[in-house]
């Protein structure tokens, strides 16, 4: 029985190790394709551009936060099976129940607005709205 808890605990892992490569991915994709517009911009002078590279960081916060909750999800999956969660889930050998831990820490918009995810896209659009703004006000 504790071979089989191991292994499930490895799938577990595993799962949280995709969840975590998918959000860096995303960041990386944001900062290349916000690049990429602002690149254009310094050789064509076009606004819109500038105004463009918001769309794609927003796209990419949206979908970073739900990877990043699904590995939350995840972590309190894996400890509830390894028994050092807070308040554990009974959860049956190799059972992949996500959809237990709701609310709090594992919700979407507590994801979306948290330090590490909500400061790097916020400043990024931030960033670029002010760009846009202070270039069509000059």
């Amino acid at each position: 029985m504790e071979e089989a808890k191991i292994k499930h605990l490895e799938f577990i892992q595993n799962i949280i190790t995709r969840m975590n490569t998918n959000s860096f991915q995303i960041k990386e994709w944001t900062i290349v394709l916000v690049s990429a517009l602002l690149a254009l911009y310094a050789s064509t002078k076009n606004n819109c551009f500038i105004l463009l590279g918001i769309l794609p960081a927003l796209m990419f916060w949206f979908l970073d936060a739900y990877y990043l909750t699904q590995e939350r999800k995840f972590r309190g999956l894996y400890n509830d099976v390894a028994d050092i969660g807070e308040n554990p889930n009974e959860i049956k050998l190799f059972e992949m129940r996500p959809d237990l831990y709701v609310g709090g820490k594992y919700s979407y918009w507590n994801v979306f607005r948290s330090e590490t995810i909500g400061r790097f896209y916020a400043m990024i659009v931030i960033m670029l709205a002010c760009i846009y703004l202070y270039f069509q006000l000059s």
